[in-house]
């Protein structure tokens, strides 16, 4: 038998969408409890604020994506084997929960200060991850000299860009969407090293 999903997620679930669709600044709390045919003051019962229920979902998110990449950041896989499965976990979050990663990517900067501090030094700590897989392949000399900040910078730009345009109706599977993404990059980084020894 399902369980019914609790209300404190539908509602999250349901702003995630409208601040993917709208975003944060033009969606109200009213539009989110008309959403899921609640009184506004109802929805208060249940979420303190509309920056509260914009925080749930950038936490949960962000708590996502460090479960899934993390781990193979931290495996001794050689750094070209290990870049291609963190692109693989990333692009597999992105598709599997774009509306929150949508919401993560574009509207944490509408977070109070405080938070929206938080947030940045953990996306700045999960950059890192790719950044360190990048400089553990330069120093192995998998990959060319490329600057690792950069590089890293280059790579997430294109992978969290997926959440505007990714369709699960459309030709690509999420896995086949990775790998081209995985091919293209580290074929560059493969090539710089041959290129530059």
């Amino acid at each position: 038998m399902a369980t019914e999903t609790p209300r404190r997620q539908q509602i999250e679930d349901a702003a995630s969408t409208l601040f993917r669709e709208r975003g944060y600044a033009a969606t109200s709390v009213r539009d989110i409890a008309h959403a899921l045919d609640m009184q506004g003051g109802s929805l208060y019962a249940h979420v303190a604020s509309k920056e509260d229920m914009l925080w749930a979902i950038v936490v949960r998110a962000a708590d996502r994506f460090n479960a899934e990449v993390g781990p193979i950041a931290a495996s001794d896989r050689t750094a070209a084997r290990k870049l291609r499965k963190m692109i693989r976990a990333h692009v597999a979050v992105v598709t599997s929960a774009q509306k929150d990663a949508a919401v993560f990517l574009d509207e944490w900067r509408f977070l109070s200060e405080e938070r929206r501090a938080q947030i940045a030094a953990r996306r700045d700590d999960y950059e890192g991850l790719f950044r360190r897989a990048i400089s553990e392949g330069v120093a192995s000399g998998e990959f060319g000299r490329v600057d690792p900040r950069l590089t890293a910078m280059v790579i997430l730009s294109a992978l969290n860009g997926i959440a505007t345009w990714y369709r699960p109706e459309g030709n690509l599977t999420p896995a086949a969407i990775a790998d081209r993404h995985a091919d293209l990059f580290l074929r560059s980084l493969t090539c710089a090293a041959r290129t530059h020894p």
